[in-house]
């Protein structure tokens, strides 16, 4: 407990999934934990969720795609705690297609709220972070290092993600900030739809994990996130962890 005692930590698209779980662990060991999400009611659920708990915690509206939401998810997370150590970059929206049929929607769609909403987010938070230094978390996924079908721009989104965190790590390194990603491959309620809908692909997937399972958010997932996040972690950065079970291995 109280490994992240003091801190503050941000988390995009914190109201479901991998985003809630990491919200909880790092509530549960100590940080003020602000979560933001595009839609008002899940983001208000997600802040009670948290506060019964007893964290400190603040729930933004926001469109990670919108480089005003993100300014202003900074701006009230200094007026309401006064600093920043943790960034966590999980939002993502992306739609499937084969490479011929991208449309520019979907590109937009992709990019805006994976690459660019990190990158969004890593600009407006750095002069907060570079005050003490602290901890940038992005992610990515297994589909831009074995190229799935059907997840081209998906993948080349994600890609895009590992190379921006790669160049902060090092522009970034002298002022303490450390920046990692994790490619998860976890049930969160978008897999598990995505799954029941494709059975082919869950069978697959389920194939050539290592540890013969799917990942879970909680107990799978989250405690990677806290490790990055805290002191334990303060010689690593520049990595990108597989928390997927088995089913990449550089």
């Amino acid at each position: 407990m109280d490994r992240l005692a003091g801190k503050v930590a941000i988390v995009t698209g914190g109201s479901q999934g991998i985003g809630l779980a990491m919200a909880r662990v790092f509530a549960r060991e100590g940080a003020a934990v602000v979560v933001s999400s595009r839609r008002a009611d899940a983001i208000e659920a997600a802040a009670r969720d948290l506060a019964a708990s007893g964290a400190q915690v603040l729930g933004v509206q926001a469109d990670v795609a919108q480089r005003e939401d993100v300014e202003r998810t900074i701006a009230q997370t200094i007026e309401r705690f006064g600093r920043i150590d943790i960034l966590v970059n999980n939002a993502q929206s992306t739609r499937q297609a084969k490479i011929e049929d991208i449309t520019d929607d979907s590109i937009a769609l992709t990019f805006g709220s994976g690459l660019f909403g990190t990158l969004y987010h890593m600009q407006a938070a750095f002069p907060h972070l570079r005050e003490r230094g602290g901890s940038v978390i992005n992610f990515g996924t297994r589909q831009g290092i074995y190229g799935e079908p059907g997840d081209g721009i998906y993948g080349a989104n994600k890609e895009g993600v590992r190379a921006l965190s790669r160049s902060a790590a090092r522009e970034w390194g002298r002022f303490g900030i450390r920046v990692n990603v994790i490619n998860p491959a976890a049930l969160s309620p978008a897999a598990e739809r995505f799954l029941e809908a494709n059975p082919v692909r869950m069978q697959k997937y389920l194939d050539e994990i290592s540890l013969g399972r799917f990942g879970s958010p909680d107990d799978d997932i989250a405690p990677i996130a806290l490790f990055l996040a805290s002191d334990e972690a303060r010689y690593v950065t520049g990595q990108t962890i597989n928390a997927d079970g088995g089913q990449i291995m550089l």
